[in-house]
């Protein structure tokens, strides 16, 4: 259930996306106010879309470089990918899969973890050479008369 609703919701969006770029094309780009004017004015160049009994597929391109892809199996599976030009005017691009394992995103602006310090990397690699041994049952022994002992006290 909570597949066909999230379905049903991206459809929507893309509906709603393409009623915007149709229908609107004076204000302030719905209500960004440091929208440029080919954000105000950007049209649907393209959309498809196909639902299945065994998945979806859509995908859609603007006239501002805002674009946008993805297919779906009955499973939940969802590959896809978007991206759009920034205000510096780089492209931007992300490629994603949910699936099982959750949602992983791909993409160069994602943040990445800082580089693992070398003393870090020393410590770590001591450790896995040098695995810690297991006690002997002659020290479990030995603390345990040296508890008796102090009892007799």
């Amino acid at each position: 259930m909570f597949k066909i609703i999230a379905l049903c919701t991206l459809l929507a969006s893309a509906s709603a996306l393409s009623t915007f770029g149709k229908h609107n094309s004076g204000g302030n780009g719905g209500g960004h106010s440091s929208a440029s004017s080919d954000d105000v004015h950007a049209e649907v160049k393209s959309y498809t879309s196909d639902v299945r009994p065994d998945g979806f597929e859509y995908a859609y391109d603007t006239t501002n470089a805002i674009n946008s892809a993805a297919s779906g199996d009955a499973y939940g599976n969802v590959h896809g990918d978007f991206g759009w030009v920034s205000p510096e005017g780089v492209h931007v691009a992300l490629q994603y899969t949910a699936d099982e394992n959750g949602y992983q995103p791909n993409s160069d602006i994602l943040p990445t973890p800082p580089p693992i310090p070398a003393a870090i990397l020393k410590a770590l690699e001591y450790i896995r050479t040098h695995p810690p041994k297991e006690e002997s049952n002659s020290y479990h022994a030995a603390s345990s008369n040296n508890r008796n002992s102090f009892r007799h006290f």
